[in-house]
């Protein structure tokens, strides 16, 4: 399938886009001294005060582009596109690193899974008693979550932390092989389409998009967990998603 528009300009590292010097509300929130708007949070307070509060997080629709900001408009025209000097401020702040990784967590714990390895990406379900089966359903029915996705991708990937994509995109992918779970047309569509597409380092982005093609072309195969570790335990090692004897020659 063709690359969407906004994926290809993401991966062209967005080409036609110039750095505003004095935009810097992204950093200003991530710094925790910028309320954001319209919801009026510091992000330490959404951090504390959101985590697990799964209806706000489903029909508020503000705090997303101040969670995860990307060099794109959004659907909230009181937040800014992310500009090139902030990228580089953020990335270098561990702290600010911290906030983003606890930002995804939050929307990792609203899908019903959780961050088991923030230094491979590994997730897994969240743990009882915690109900992941009604997050997978919530999921797989609220479509305007999968946009959610593809902008929390692709801010991973510009704060240098690209490497929980995989580790996101191969979660999913073994649960709809071997566990038919999240396995409904239109997530499989924004997987295969968008969010799949949502690493810009090329030979990972083609091994998880090989990957994808073998489990939906119904040969048999099976991306089990016990791949999906592996994948990532070879990443971590050898600095390679490949498994032995999966891939074709």
């Amino acid at each position: 399938m063709s690359i969407p528009r906004d994926v290809q300009l993401f991966l062209d590292r967005y080409p036609s886009s110039q750095d505003d010097a004095d935009v810097s509300a992204n950093l200003k929130f991530y710094a925790n001294q910028l309320r954001c708007r319209p919801d009026d949070k510091l992000i330490e307070e959404i951090h504390d005060q959101w985590f697990g509060d799964f209806s706000k997080l489903e029909h508020k629709h503000g705090f997303i582009q101040w969670l995860f900001p990307i060099r794109e408009y959004g659907m909230n025209y009181e937040s800014q596109p992310l500009q090139a000097h902030e990228i580089e401020t953020m990335k270098s702040d561990p702290l600010i690193i911290s906030r983003v990784v606890q930002s995804y967590r939050l929307m990792l714990d609203f899908c019903g899974m959780r961050l088991v390895s923030e230094k491979t990406g590994l997730l897994d379900r969240v743990l009882p008693p915690r109900n992941y089966g009604g997050r997978y359903h919530n999921l797989v029915h609220s479509s305007h979550n999968y946009l959610r996705i593809s902008r929390i991708l692709k801010c991973l990937s510009e704060f240098g932390l690209e490497h929980l994509n995989a580790g996101f995109l191969l979660h999913v992918l073994s649960e709809q092989s071997e566990s038919n779970e999240l396995n409904s047309p239109g997530l499989r569509s924004s997987m295969d389409r968008w969010w799949a597409n949502c690493i810009r380092n090329k030979g990972e982005r083609q091994w998880v998009g090989e990957m994808i093609r073998k489990v939906r072309s119904n040969d048999g195969f099976i991306f089990t967990r016990a791949l999906y570790e592996k994948a990532l335990a070879n990443r971590a090692a050898a600095g390679s998603l490949d498994v032995e004897g999966v891939t074709n020659p």
